[in-house]
């Protein structure tokens, strides 16, 4: 069985390709070239011959074929207006990539975003959106079966929150029971990411008259730093430097926060999870695992998953490719409870949108 799940980040969109549960496609494509030739990156899925494909799902919708998508579902998608969509790359290669592999007639299934999952208690989405995107769900699902693995348990025994630090957002999940129950998505997140801007204050929003998309992707570590952005790895290299330290202190603060507050929803979590970009760069995790240990006294470890070049929202997207399909993750996705994801990432928004 050929499955493949693909990522659509803000620096890059990466793929994997599993046979039979094993890793046979690792590649990456920025998301620059992505926006200007998505040609590229389905050529290269659709020579996969995948019997299965999870889409690049932005901010979600309830599982669904390509074949069912709307013009409602695509846009709530990427949540964009027509005028700003070609500010933001990776969502001009999103929307590219759905439209070409439509037209191939490939069996392509988009997958929910944490807010649009049963396991999540309504009261937690008032007011919500972002309480993690798709990809972030599918990092989730990933830290589940991470755990179950290397701790030798059943799905119902993992708890734990993640952290997720990525090069455009951050993102904490909370899981009990091997269930989702909450997420903290990077435009809510109490502290800049490393390009956004993390939760923006209501007072700023005003101030500013009309937020735009390219807001959403502005104001972060490296803009708080250098006013530019920056590589990680070079901003990495400069923590000795006075407005980089700023910068980080904030970060790391920002992790405390998010981390501290889905451990207060999460019954005996066995460890604190570390994931994405960031956290691959060894000097940026010592510090967090150093300060996590010392604050919380649960075991901090780094996000295994398949161990593919690949990021680790590609890998559990790939995951719950091959579970839907039938292959071997197929407890794990139906554990999760992805099959019931329902509704709009709208729902529960208090307040007249202009949508």
């Amino acid at each position: 069985m050929r499955v493949i799940g693909v990522d659509p980040g803000t620096k890059s969109f990466d793929v994997m390709g599993l046979k039979d549960g094993r890793i046979k496609l690792d590649l990456t494509f920025p998301s620059e070239v992505v926006a200007e030739e998505p040609e590229r990156i389905v050529k290269v899925i659709e020579d996969f011959n995948a019997e299965l494909i999870i889409g690049p799902s932005g901010y979600g919708v309830p599982l669904k074929h390509i074949s069912e998508l709307t013009e409602r579902d695509k846009f709530e998608m990427t949540l964009v207006r027509e005028d700003e969509l070609k500010e933001i790359p990776v969502l001009i290669g999103l929307q590219k990539m759905v439209s070409k592999m439509a037209e191939k007639g490939m069996n392509v299934w988009f997958i929910p975003g944490v807010i649009h999952l049963p396991t999540v208690p309504k009261w937690r989405k008032y007011n919500r959106i972002d309480m993690g995107t798709a990809d972030k769900m599918a990092i989730t699902v990933l830290g589940i079966y991470d755990q179950a693995k290397r701790l030798g348990i059943d799905y119902s025994g993992v708890s734990f929150v993640l952290l997720e630090v990525g090069f455009g957002y951050n993102y904490a999940g909370a899981v009990e029971s091997g269930k989702i129950i909450d997420g903290i998505g990077g435009t809510t997140f109490p502290g800049p990411a490393y390009v956004n801007s993390g939760a923006l204050d209501g007072e700023v929003a005003y101030l500013l008259g009309s937020v735009k998309k390219w807001h959403l992707f502005w104001g972060g570590a490296t803009v708080i730093a250098a006013n530019e952005i920056l590589p990680p790895e070079e901003f990495a290299g400069r923590l000795d430097e006075e407005p980089f330290t700023r910068a980080w202190d904030a970060m790391k603060e920002g992790f405390l926060k998010a981390v501290a507050s889905e451990l207060a929803v999460v019954r005996g979590a066995r460890e604190i999870i570390l994931s994405g970009r960031l956290m691959r760069i060894d000097k940026l995790r010592k510090d967090v695992e150093d300060l996590f240990e010392e604050r919380f006294g649960l075991p901090v470890v780094r996000q295994r998953g398949l161990e593919g070049m690949a990021k680790e929202a590609a890998q559990g997207s790939a995951i719950i490719a091959d579970g839907l399909a039938g292959g071997e993750f197929g407890d794990l996705v139906e554990h999760v409870e992805i099959k019931r994801s329902y509704g709009s990432v709208l729902d529960y928004v208090k307040f007249p949108l202009e949508v």
